[in-house]
């Protein structure tokens, strides 16, 4: 199938099969914290400035905002993950039922606290960004429960995903509990890497790296047009299919037998923040419920082009991302 030929019928029947489909999220979870406020003076005690503490909110982050975006779009979600036994890993835990994600995978631990990013903005700007997180290995005894974890939860699960944002939660000990259940279920399993172990995810189903990840992996220039050396790089890593997120320029998707290049959608950006994570969500859910990973990038593509256009972190419906193919099919 060519990406041109893809139907608004096809579209509505794969987006309202993904409402059926159960996915499990493995990875490092996050809690962003928001401090908004005001500036209008300079400190006297140092050259920076202070900010008036307006409100504090609170939101999903990394492997989690992954499983908000699955939810967001109908499907069922459980995360398997690390929170510390803190304020935070009790706010994300909070967090996450509330929007309906099951945190039956959840690991909490005294021996790392629970990531926290915590932004101060002022006037819709950022001034500082606090981080709290140790991000070393999880020790044996955190990732056999982990592994643990991911066996029982697979066992209801339609579809895997492995989200790394090298916080040290997906040690070789967890990726082979998820890529050997994916085997022994015959689940696809999407992988959304970062540099550290960027190899060590043989047997994948999609490896959707971007750009930047990519590069400075294979340490060479990109040739993400040229088939043969899509082909290369996809052999190498050991997946069924490399998806490479491009940006502003699309993505590219090279199968055993099919190599496409999907243009970008978007046409205003205002934050590119959390768009990953929406690809990703989107790649699950599509592949759980039968689509192929040509389908699942051309909407993908189009959920991603949703997601830029709003402000902050933010999440896609499925109504969204047929009205927005809707129109890009209508305008083209």
């Amino acid at each position: 199938m060519s990406a041109d030929r893809l139907t608004e019928a096809r579209v509505d029947a794969l987006l309202r099969a993904a409402a059926d489909v159960r996915c499990v999220v493995v990875g490092d979870l996050m809690l962003d914290r928001y401090v908004t406020g005001t500036v209008d003076r300079i400190s006297p005690e140092a050259p920076v400035p202070v900010v008036r503490v307006e409100a504090e909110t609170s939101a999903v982050g990394g492997a989690a905002n992954v499983a908000h975006n699955v939810v967001a779009l109908g499907g069922a979600c459980a995360v398997v993950g690390v929170v510390g036994k803190d304020e935070g890993g009790l706010l994300l835990r909070r967090e996450l039922e509330a929007l309906g994600v099951s945190t039956r995978g959840l690991v909490d631990t005294d021996q790392r606290p629970t990531t926290v990013k915590t932004r101060v903005l002022a006037r819709h700007h950022q001034v500082v960004r606090f981080d709290h997180e140790v991000d070393s290995d999880v020790g044996s005894d955190i990732a056999a429960k982990l592994a643990a974890a991911v066996t029982v939860l697979a066992k209801d699960a339609d579809v895997l995903v492995l989200e790394d944002y090298n916080k040290g939660v997906l040690v070789p000990e967890v990726v082979g509990a998820v890529l050997r259940a994916g085997r022994e279920r015959g689940l696809p399993i999407v992988v959304d890497p970062k540099r550290h172990r960027f190899f060590d995810f043989v047997g994948a189903t999609v490896f959707k790296p971007n750009a930047k990840e990519l590069a400075d992996a294979l340490g060479e220039k990109l040739r993400p047009e040229d088939a043969g050396w899509m082909e290369a790089v996809r052999a190498r890593l050991g997946c069924q299919h490399l998806m490479l997120t491009l940006g502003e320029h699309g993505m590219a998707l090279k199968s055993a037998n099919e190599h496409a290049l999907v243009p970008a959608v978007a046409r205003s950006v205002y934050d590119v923040s959390g768009a990953g994570d929406t690809v990703t969500a989107v790649l699950a859910l599509l592949l759980g419920a039968g689509a192929s990973a040509l389908e699942a990038a051309v909407l993908a593509n189009h959920a991603a082009a949703l997601e830029v256009a709003k402000a902050g972190v933010a999440t896609v419906s499925r109504d969204e991302i047929l009205s927005h193919f809707r129109a890009h099919r209508t305008s083209a």
